[in-house]
């Protein structure tokens, strides 16, 4: 019964990482994106978070979907890492100065395949232009694969309080089917390292891939709870080859069914649940005492593009470099992805804003609901209304809710639910992203393709 309803739900929805997806971006002017800027300075959230993009590899994982770059000559990495500089200059006017930094992330491509040092200034400019709330969280994605020794001791200097160490699988047949290079250092004595410099640690694996079992993922999982991370992340492969033409080559090794792939996520979660992991979300695991576990508890978890997060670290996002996207209260900016473009726009004074959305005050009742589900797993209608100040009717009416789609759910096990109460079931909170794609009205006629849950 349960192979029946993968197969029925296992179909393409969004992600919702963002509401609207990305893919409903349109043209977006930098004057546009000013106006929402110096808006953002009156939105009931004021707290900061800056996402720097960092797009250069030293090679190119034939899995991944993000928007990498290969590895640039010296010079047009410091040009780079100059424009960004650069734009931070050009934004902070806009921003109040009683505004505090809540969140600085380092996303990519691989951020740490530039010099740290470079990294490190980019800590020091934005830490010193704002204050930040008390203990900030300040991280960066790391690529295990070239960082050595030095370069561990290196990140530990820079203000980061977490890092997220990529790597995929421990099994060395599945990296180079996927054309990803293990961890240059034992993954122990970078836990050592890190530990005695009081870092928090993330180990993000991938499931999935070409050359993965249900056995030699479990391993990964095993392996890593000796490793004891502080939070620990299993993201479902999105094969989406019309975006990464790449992943056509991973076809040729053949990728697990729907239920294989099912089946490892859940012997991976039973095991990290009897080590004391708690499931926060989709696909993050974290210490019962973790603030992210606080916040699930008591149904206050968010997210934003750099991941989940709590009230406490919530804030509005503000995208830097190449393709980053700012996460406005009215609005969402992205920069262009040309690397040499934004060099040049940037050096001029001026932004690189190409795409964008502006929301409406109804899709903005709508984003907040499919957050709700995605982050907490329910929704609890009248509670919702009442912290958006509208009633209940009307953030229904903000969403395509139809009572003969829920009881489709319902009846399939995948939900519980009443007229003021939404709750994913256990064996449903993997089609999170099926229900919430039925709360949302531009599905109706959506042109878009999108990656499927499992």
């Amino acid at each position: 019964m349960y192979t029946e309803i993968i197969n029925k739900y296992n179909v393409p929805v969004p992600r919702y990482t963002s509401y609207p997806p990305a893919n409903y971006f349109e043209p977006f002017t930098n004057a546009r994106y000013l106006e929402a800027v110096q808006q953002s300075n009156q939105a009931s959230e004021r707290a900061l978070s800056f996402y720097l993009h960092i797009p250069f590899c030293r090679h190119l994982c034939h899995y991944c979907g993000c928007n990498s770059y290969p590895m640039a000559r010296p010079e047009i990495i410091e040009s780079y890492v100059e424009a960004l500089h650069q734009e931070i200059d050009l934004i902070l006017p806009l921003l109040d100065k009683d505004r505090s930094i809540a969140q600085i992330h380092y996303g990519g491509g691989s951020p740490t395949a530039i010099p740290v040092a470079l990294i490190k200034e980019l800590n020091a400019h934005l830490l010193s232009s704002f204050s930040a709330i008390d203990r900030p969280e300040i991280a960066i994605e790391c690529h295990p694969g070239y960082l050595s020794e030095k370069d561990w001791l290196q990140l530990t200097e820079c203000g980061f309080n977490r890092l997220s160490i990529g790597v995929q699988d421990f099994n060395i047949e599945v990296l180079k089917t996927v054309n990803r290079r293990p961890s240059l250092l034992p993954m122990e004595d970078i836990f050592i390292l890190l530990r005695e410099k009081g870092i928090s640690i993330n180990l993000d694996f991938l499931y999935g891939l070409p050359k993965q079992t249900v056995e030699n993922f479990t391993r990964n999982i095993e392996q890593a709870i000796l490793l004891s991370p502080d939070r620990l992340v299993m993201f479902s492969y999105a094969h989406v080859p019309w975006i990464n033409k790449r992943q056509l080559l991973l076809e040729k090794s053949g990728l697990p069914d729907n239920h294989e792939k099912r089946t490892m996520f859940d012997t991976a979660a039973g095991l990290l649940h009897k080590s004391g992991y708690q499931s926060i979300g989709m696909d993050h695991f974290v210490r019962p005492n973790d603030e992210l576990s606080i916040a699930m508890q008591t149904k206050k978890l968010h997210r934003n593009f750099q991941g989940y997060c709590t009230r406490r670290t919530t804030a509005q996002v503000y995208g830097l470099g190449v393709t980053a996207i700012s996460q406005l209260e009215s609005a969402y900016a992205q920069n262009t992805k040309d690397i040499p473009h934004y060099i040049k726009t940037i050096s001029k004074g001026e932004l690189s804003i190409t795409k964008g959305y502006a929301l409406s005050p109804t899709e903005q009742l709508t984003r907040e609901v499919i957050e709700t589900l995605m982050c907490n797993g329910c929704i609890d209608w009248r509670d919702l209304s009442k912290r958006l100040h509208v009633s209940v009717s009307t953030l229904k009416a903000a969403t395509a809710y139809d009572e003969k789609k829920l009881s489709g759910f319902a009846d399939d096990g995948l939900i519980y639910y009443t007229d003021d109460y939404l709750e994913m079931t256990t064996a449903g909170s993997a089609f999170v992203r099926n229900v919430a794609a039925s709360l949302d009205k531009l599905m109706l006629h959506s042109p878009h393709s999108y990656s499927k849950p499992l």
